[in-house]
C-alpha cells in the first residue's frame, strides 16, 4: 500500500474558479501521497455545489478507489472535470468521502488565506 497521509489542513482555504469564490473551508484535508503534489480535500458542505455538475468520467487509482468527476459551470464558460470525488473510498483513506478536490489551472486556484 501507498503511504498515503491524510491530516486537516491548517487554517482556511479556497477555490476560486473564474475568478468567483466556489469553496471556503477551515475543515478542509490535506493528503499526501509520494510522487504527487498534496492535495487539499474540501468538505461537500463547504461547497456551492450548485455550480457542479457530475459528469460520466471515472477513473481508478489501486490506493484510493474509483473517482467521480465535476465539471464547473460558470457564467461564461464549463470547466469540464475538473473537480473530483470518491465517493466509496479503500479503508485506509475513508476520511476524504464525502470531500471533494480541485484540478489547478488557467480558470481554478486552491488558496490557503
Amino acid at each position: 500500500m501507498s503511504e498515503i497521509r491524510i491530516r486537516k489542513a491548517a487554517g482556511t482555504w479556497v477555490v476560486r474558479a473564474g475568478g468567483a469564490v466556489l469553496a471556503e473551508s477551515r475543515n478542509a484535508l490535506e493528503l499526501s501521497e509520494p510522487g504527487y503534489s498534496d492535495i487539499i480535500y474540501f468538505p461537500r458542505d463547504d461547497i456551492a455545489m450548485a455550480f457542479l455538475d457530475a459528469t460520466d468520467r471515472r477513473t481508478h487509482c489501486p490506493h484510493k478507489g474509483d473517482a467521480s468527476y465535476f465539471s464547473i459551470v460558470t457564467k461564461s464558460q464549463t470547466l469540464e472535470n475538473t473537480a473530483w470525488s470518491y465517493e466509496a473510498p479503500h479503508d485506509a483513506v475513508a476520511r476524504i468521502k464525502g470531500h471533494l478536490a480541485f484540478i489547478e489551472g488557467d480558470y481554478v486556484a486552491v488558496e490557503q488565506l
